[in-house]
């Protein structure tokens, strides 16, 4: 186990400059990286120390993205490795973990959710405003904290206020609609929720719910990066028919939204 959250920049990317915003891509939402000037890419693989799956879920295309997009230079991490994979918490953070060694104090988290909320419908974009960790796993597990310090990090406003605020005005700009604040529930996986389980999530206070995110957040807070998060309903929860083939349609669907939406967003940040 790792004694420090903070990892080493890989050679790989030691010669890139450093970047602005990172950007997380979820299930289908992984082509917003084609827009990105001055492309490098770089597998997962070519990474040293990032955890790599025996096998990609579709939708995660398993690359790193560094380039120009909204006047900011970001990294773009095409797909996440999930819990559901065999992986721990603290390895589902690498995302946050390497945003960080790459300088970006903004971490842009996306993802594919069931929507539990009777409000929401497929093809809904939310603004994350809180999260519920039900998966029994944390990156800071075992971890002494930087220099020593403490792991009880505060997750109050683990998704930062202003910049919920920043992309309220951006999505008005661009024409998108966002629902204004939703709670994300964190969910192993990878089979999709009974019934009974989204009636729980509901009573909860669960508004949508799905298997990756949480560990990433966490860690980014921890670093001390400002956290953004959005998510795509692309189901209802418990819904008939459910595959992760809907997932990726949906996502699809969103991508033109999803690509205004961001750009605006990254132009409007410091």
């Amino acid at each position: 186990m790792l004694d420090d959250l903070a990892i080493l920049l890989p050679p790989v990317l030691a010669a890139e400059p450093p970047v602005d915003v990172a950007l997380v891509l979820g299930s289908g939402l992984a082509g917003l990286a084609d827009s990105i000037e001055a492309a490098h890419v770089v597998p997962y693989a070519d990474i040293a120390g990032a955890p790599v799956p025996a096998r990609q879920v579709p939708g995660h295309s398993g690359c790193l993205v560094i380039g120009e997009l909204g006047g900011k230079r970001v990294a773009a991490f095409q797909g996440r490795v999930h819990c559901y994979q065999g992986f721990s918490a603290r390895e589902a953070s690498f995302p946050a973990r390497l945003a960080s060694a790459m300088g970006a104090r903004v971490l842009v988290v996306t993802n594919a959710s069931g929507g539990v909320s009777e409000g929401l419908s497929a093809g809904d974009l939310v603004l994350i405003s809180d999260h519920i960790n039900l998966a029994c796993d944390n990156p800071l597990t075992g971890w002494p904290g930087p220099q020593g310090g403490t792991p009880f990090v505060p997750m109050r406003d683990a998704y930062d206020p202003e910049l919920r605020d920043l992309a309220l005005a951006a999505a008005a700009e661009a024409g998108v609609d966002l629902v204004a604040g939703g709670t994300y529930a964190w969910v192993r996986g990878p089979s999709f929720e009974t019934p009974a389980e989204v009636a729980m999530l509901r009573g909860l206070g669960a508004d949508i719910v799905g298997m990756s995110t949480v560990p990433e957040v966490i860690a980014a807070r921890a670093l001390g990066l400002r956290v953004l998060g959005l998510s795509l309903v692309t189901n209802a929860a418990a819904g008939a028919g459910l595959s992760h083939d809907e997932v990726l349609a949906t996502g699809r669907l969103a991508e033109e939204r999803m690509h205004r939406l961001a750009l605006a967003i990254l132009q409007r940040l410091p």
